[in-house]
């Protein structure tokens, strides 16, 4: 991502929660210098402080991938959406934009035996099934053939980058103009983007009182 302080943060605590709450990730690495990309769902490793990530491939992107061949990226994407330049105070900026969070993890993966691997696909299924009305948990023993076409992975983090790009440059009046566009019923309507506005907007408030 380019490089912007006004829009970096090196919290780890927001990191984790961009992380919980889009969980659906993109997964990154090389092989013999060709870029190798997967979408799988990612959870955040919670039998540990350590910021790590555990998630699972279909076989054979095993293969694509050669996790045996040192890092890899993983990729995740918040709420964003179109910001027009006319929903800002006059005289403010004619550009128009986007707003978006986004966290680029990069770690060496470790790959799971066949017992961490099977508890992996149950937590993962775990996660989302609790939101359904009838859920259907995973029962280790009729997964178990399931589970030996899937390659589990854990990856420690070791270096994060990630960027809140909320209009953090706008004024105040121009903040709220965008959030309650935002809000509007239309082609751009993303409450979930105003949401995340308002907590960069009152984190902003809150550093700039500490301060």
């Amino acid at each position: 991502m380019r490089h912007n302080p006004q829009h970096a943060t090196t919290d780890e605590q927001t990191v984790r929660r961009i992380i919980a709450d889009h969980p659906w990730a993109l997964l990154v690495s090389q092989r013999d210098g060709v870029p190798v990309a997967s979408h799988y769902p990612v959870l955040l490793d919670d039998s540990t402080d350590e910021l790590a990530l555990v998630t699972h491939v279909g076989r054979p992107d095993d293969r694509l991938h050669d996790f045996e061949d040192g890092e890899v990226l993983v990729v995740f994407q918040g709420a964003h959406g179109y910001v027009s330049p006319s929903w800002y105070e006059p005289g403010t900026s004619v550009a128009p934009t986007w707003n978006f969070t986004a966290v680029h993890c990069w770690g060496v993966p470790q790959v799971l035996d066949a017992d961490e691997n099977l508890a992996v696909l149950t937590r993962l299924t775990a996660h989302f099934e609790q939101h359904v009305d009838e859920p259907m948990w995973l029962d280790p023993v009729a997964a178990a053939p399931l589970a030996r076409g899937t390659v589990g992975l854990r990856i420690p983090v070791a270096r994060f980058t990630c960027k809140v790009k909320m209009s953090q440059d706008k004024p105040p009046a121009s903040v709220q103009s965008v959030i309650d566009h935002l809000r509007a019923p239309g082609p751009y309507r993303q409450p979930e983007l105003a949401d995340d506005m308002e907590r960069a907007r009152t984190t902003r408030i809150k550093d700039a009182s500490a301060g």
